[in-house]
């Protein structure tokens, strides 16, 4: 028997790449939370989850009024080794001193964050702010201080249920990830394509425009690289369904997910873009040379059409050359019943530590509710916004922005299970198999039916190795 491995996190929708997306913990949906008299949320409280901050919780903050005579520094441990480098990460500390000049923030971008915060987290000299590395949810208590109720920073922020624990948020993200293709707006253009594809047809018929009308590469895949492949599972549940219940909660008790629905949609719809597209000939000439770094600026000029991958690359292919209006992001190409969905999950996410003292914890929280609010950083990143009253350029026009609901009770690890068992691995580095896709279209050793009746059989074998009961 394969070993089983327990899920420590979740990709949200969006999933997620190794290097734009941040481990998550499970994918939940928001709640609606009820707002004051006012219109703004209710301020935090003491709950079941203990006190929610020194200043009384997220909510209790005004930014420039409360903590104005704190003089203290803090320290913020982070990824963004880039926004470190070329000074963004410190432009906004300066602004931040414009209204709190007192509040000194010392920053570290680490590269290898993933180990590196984790060690530093269980040895609890780390600072004052981090962004949550892969742990499990039943361990936040253990290092954070709460920001409030789940349902009352739902009045101020998108994912506040993602990294909770016993209905208290104790993260919230920089920045969010939409699920969507990048493509350039101008080889579009030039190619004849006067509408953004919803459906996979429209989608193969616009490729094979650019292929006949312009020398751009209709679709990079990226296949070298190898993690990018496993961009194409983000996008299973809501967006090829329109079910939110249909990843976490039914995918496992499926007998056959990857059926051919007959009308463009679900999973079999969703994987054969990438195969007819292959076997087309709409992809690179020699995928196995393709060069993630390049590929970036190669699309900013023109010389790429479309590439799938989630939101948070939109800003570096727009950094990557001199045309970054030429940088477009749509929304999948698939409808469900006559409408499209996108699904929108947290990157990585704010976190303050509970171990420092109260003056450090209340700079810590006004930092990041600075940060979230008042920075910018968000939509600088071109991130689905994690602010309900920061503005936001990101729009699907059209489109409904959902998340996959969360597991049910129980069967948390379901999933992870599964994916072990199967050697499939949907959303946990399972980029082999899209890979495979790729060479089995190219090289016509299989159809894709038979695929995926390869991955039908492996998955039904594991529902029974597991005693997953078949319900759908």
């Amino acid at each position: 028997m394969k070993k089983r491995v327990a899920a420590l996190t979740m990709a949200a929708v969006m999933t997620m790449s190794v290097i734009g997306c941040a481990p998550t913990a499970e994918n939940a949906p928001v709640q609606k939370a009820d707002a004051g008299a006012d219109g703004a949320a209710p301020v935090s409280s003491q709950t079941d989850g203990g006190d929610a901050s020194a200043a009384g919780g997220y909510g209790a903050i005004k930014l420039g009024e409360t903590g104005t005579d704190i003089t203290t520094t803090i320290k913020f441990i982070h990824h963004k080794t880039d926004r470190e480098q070329d000074g963004t990460i410190a432009g906004y500390i300066a602004e931040f001193n414009k209204t709190y000049p007192n509040i000194t923030v010392e920053t570290e971008g680490i590269t290898d964050y993933a180990e590196d915060a984790l060690l530093r987290l269980q040895g609890g000299n780390w600072g004052d702010v981090m962004f949550i590395p892969a742990i499990d949810k039943a361990e936040l208590a253990n290092y954070y201080e709460p920001f409030g109720t789940v349902d009352e920073m739902d009045g101020y922020i998108n994912f506040a249920s993602t990294w909770a624990s016993d209905n208290m948020t104790y993260g919230i993200a920089y920045m969010g990830n939409a699920q969507g293709i990048l493509y350039n707006k101008k080889v579009f253009a030039d190619a004849g394509v006067t509408s953004v594809p919803k459906t996979p047809d429209e989608f193969i018929a616009a490729l094979q425009k650019i292929k006949d009308n312009t020398d751009a590469i209709p679709l990079y895949t990226n296949f070298a690289a190898g993690w990018t492949m496993g961009a194409w599972d983000a996008y299973l549940g809501a967006i090829t369904t329109g079910d939110e219940t249909w990843y976490n909660q039914k995918f496992v008790h499926t007998a056959e997910p990857f059926k051919d629905n007959g009308d463009g949609t679900g999973a079999y719809a969703l994987y054969k873009i990438l195969y007819d597209a292959t076997a087309q000939g709409l992809i690179e000439d020699d995928y196995t040379t393709t060069d993630w770094e390049s590929c970036k600026g190669r699309i900013n000029n023109g010389e790429i059409g479309t590439m799938v991958l989630g939101s948070w690359a939109i800003v570096q292919m727009k950094d990557a050359g001199p045309n970054p209006d030429d940088i477009g992001y749509m929304p999948f190409p698939m409808t469900v019943n006559g409408k499209q969905y996108a699904t929108a999950g947290p990157d990585y996410s704010f976190a303050v530590n509970k171990d420092s003292d109260a003056d450090h914890k209340l700079a810590a929280q006004i930092f990041v509710k600075w940060m979230v609010e008042e920075s910018g950083w968000c939509d600088f990143e071109g991130g689905y916004p994690i602010s309900k009253s920061a503005p936001t350029s990101f729009a699907f026009d059209g489109v409904e922005v959902v998340e996959n609901t969360a597991a049910l009770d129980g069967e948390e690890d379901l999933l992870a299970e599964m994916n072990a068992e199967s050697d499939l691995n949907f959303n946990n580095g399972g980029n082999t198999k899209i890979q495979d896709i790729i060479t089995d279209a190219f090289n016509g050793t299989k159809t894709f039916d038979e695929i995926m009746a390869d991955w039908t059989k492996e998955w039904n074998d594991a529902q029974e190795e597991l005693e997953i009961e078949v319900l759908y």
